[in-house]
C-alpha cells in the first residue's frame, strides 16, 4: 500500500492510496479536479474509487468531474446520500469494504455532519478521518451533538495506538495554539507544536500522526482523561459535557 499526499485549495488534504498487488487506486474525497489530475499524473496511478467522508462541498465538488472522466466508483456515507450526487455505493458505521487487496472499515463519526464516516485501512492501520479528527483539534458540530460527535472520537480511541491519522486540513499550528491554551503544562503537546512548527517550516505535511500521540495531546480526545478534566476543573462532569465545553471554547478562540 502505498499512500500520496496532497493539498487542494487553501488548506485541504486529499490521498491517493495505492493497492500495489492489484493497481486499484482510491483517491478520499473530492474537493479539486486540477490537484487530483497532477497527483495522478506525479504518481503514474490509474483513478479507479472515490471513497467520500461528508457532504461538504469542499470535499465533493470535483466528484462528478473525476467520475465522467475515470467512470470510477464512487462509496460514501449512507445518511448523507441525498446530499451527495454520484453514490455508488453506499456505506455507514459497522460496514467494510475492499480496494483490490486492501480491506477498510467504515467509522460512524456523526457531529461534524450527521452522517460523517471514516475508512480504517485495517491491515495497515490508516485511519481517513475527514473532518471528525484533526491533528490537535476536531471538526466543528455543524449538524449533530456533542454526544454523537463524542462517541465519534471514541470509536476512533477504540483503534490501536498505532494507527496513523490523515485528517481533511492542515490546521495543526491553529489548533496546537488553541491545545496550549487550556493545557499549558503539556510537555508532549509542547513538543508537538514545536515540530509542527519545524514541519510547515519545511514544507512537509503535519500529517499523518499516530494516535497515540493525538490521545495524549488532542484535547477533544481527552474528556474522559481523569488528568485532564482536573486541570479544566471539570472532573464531576460526563465527558461529552467536558467536550462541549471544549469545543464551544474553541469555537470562539
Amino acid at each position: 500500500m502505498q499512500i500520496k499526499i496532497f493539498r487542494a485549495n487553501q488548506d485541504n488534504y486529499l490521498y491517493l492510496i495505492h493497492d500495489e498487488i492489484t493497481g486499484s487506486t482510491a483517491l478520499i474525497d473530492a474537493s479539486d479536479e486540477n490537484a487530483v489530475l497532477k497527483a495522478l499524473d506525479e504518481s503514474g496511478w490509474t483513478l479507479s474509487d472515490i471513497f467520500i467522508t461528508h457532504h461538504h462541498l469542499d470535499h465533493t465538488d470535483a466528484l462528478l468531474a473525476l467520475k465522467k472522466r475515470f467512470n470510477v466508483k464512487v462509496s460514501g456515507p449512507l445518511l448523507e446520500s441525498t446530499k451527495i450526487s454520484g453514490l455508488d455505493r453506499l456505506v455507514k458505521g459497522g460496514d467494510s469494504i475492499q480496494l483490490g487487496s486492501l480491506e477498510f472499515d467504515i467509522l460512524d463519526l456523526g457531529g461534524h455532519t450527521n452522517g460523517h464516516i471514516g475508512y480504517f485501512e485495517t491491515k495497515g492501520k490508516h485511519l481517513f478521518s475527514g473532518d471528525a479528527l484533526f491533528s490537535l483539534g476536531c471538526g466543528r458540530m455543524f449538524e449533530g451533538t456533542p454526544e454523537q460527535m463524542w462517541a465519534g472520537l471514541e470509536r476512533i480511541k477504540q483503534l490501536p495506538n498505532e494507527t496513523k491519522i490523515y485528517c481533511g486540513h492542515e490546521y495543526s499550528a491553529a489548533n496546537a495554539a488553541f491545545a496550549l491554551s487550556i493545557d499549558a503544562n503539556n510537555e508532549m503537546l509542547k513538543a508537538r507544536k514545536t515540530e509542527i512548527e519545524q514541519q510547515l517550516a519545511s514544507g512537509e505535511p503535519t500529517i499523518p500522526v499516530t494516535l497515540k500521540q493525538e490521545k495524549a495531546t488532542n484535547p477533544f480526545l481527552r474528556a474522559d482523561d481523569r488528568e485532564f478534566t482536573k486541570v479544566l476543573n471539570m472532573q464531576d462532569k460526563q465527558p461529552s459535557e467536558i467536550f462541549a465545553f471544549i469545543r464551544k471554547a474553541k469555537d470562539v478562540f
